[in-house]
């Protein structure tokens, strides 16, 4: 005979799971939207944690979506294959040898490797580009910077076909243009454009900052559009912020629910941020 006595770790396991429940409810069905880069790219097991989250959420009936970035290793093959780039206002110009390492590191090395992190975890994840199924059709953004694209046409029904089946989509942010180009699309866009095509009920944008801090500093647990407007007018949302907070409000203006901007360093926080009630991030709402 095995016995066991009850010890706290259990019961608190056990309560918080319990407590899961509202948010399970809440969430079942939703199409759910995360931006992946940083901090949860650059290891094993970030990567090995952040899979499982995702397995777990599609068991529980959300339909995730998976867009990625990859600028660390796309420097690292530029470099690796000695190609040289020229930089305009500080943003890369993309000149055709440098969008096909763009393709290949993206749709291939990274892309491949969050795919094989998820099915590893018990998932059924596929590989995909906005090249595919056009995605996303992209026009060029600035002639200067060459084959960088934003995106200007969206068709989703590749992604609600793999819903139906139970599958993830792991999304690359390059686009087709409309005379056959490929444009490299900034992760971050590419993520609000499909949320947005999508009409998602939440877009999760992992960085490796803990969300949106106020002028003493501290994080902002839930904001409005209207108070990152003027947050960003007077000075306190600025550097890297700006292009997260921006693409946040184009993905309210169309459509999405809600947009987080959370610490993917922090372990487990998509569940945290769906599944409890203190969150995990800046959570941004319509006006």
């Amino acid at each position: 005979m095995k016995t066991r006595d009850m010890n706290r770790d259990w019961i608190a396991t056990a309560a918080t799971l319990n407590s899961a429940l509202p948010y399970l409810q809440r969430y079942d069905g939703a199409i759910v939207v995360i931006k992946l880069g940083g901090h949860a790219m650059g290891s094993d097991e970030a990567m090995e944690s952040f899979a499982r989250d995702v397995v777990l959420m599609r068991q529980v009936g959300v339909n995730p979506v998976v867009v990625h970035g990859g600028g660390p290793m796309i420097n690292a093959m530029l470099d690796k294959l000695d190609i040289q780039s020229e930089f305009v206002n500080g943003k890369r110009v993309t000149d055709k040898a440098t969008v096909e390492v763009v393709e290949m590191v993206l749709s291939g090395l990274v892309n491949k490797r969050i795919v094989q992190a998820i099915n590893g975890q018990g998932g059924s994840a596929v590989g995909l580009s906005g090249k595919d199924a056009q995605l996303m059709i992209c026009d060029q953004t600035d002639e200067s910077l060459g084959f960088v694209g934003s995106p200007a046409e969206m068709n989703p029904k590749i992604l609600h076909d793999l819903f139906a089946h139970d599958v993830i989509p792991v999304i690359a942010p390059l686009g087709a243009g409309r005379n056959g180009e490929t444009f490299n699309v900034n992760g971050d866009t590419a993520a609000g454009a499909i949320a947005s095509a999508l009409k998602a009920d939440r877009l999760l944008l992992l960085t490796d900052v803990s969300g949106v801090k106020n002028a003493a500093g501290d994080v902002v647990t839930e904001l409005k559009a209207g108070q990152i407007r003027e947050m960003t007018l007077d000075g306190t949302i600025a550097g890297g912020m700006i292009p997260k907070t921006e693409t946040a409000l184009d993905a309210l203006h169309s459509g999405v629910r809600a947009v987080v901007i959370l610490d993917g360093r922090a372990p487990n926080a998509v569940l945290l941020e769906l599944y409890t009630e203190h969150g995990a991030g800046s959570l941004i709402r319509p006006d």
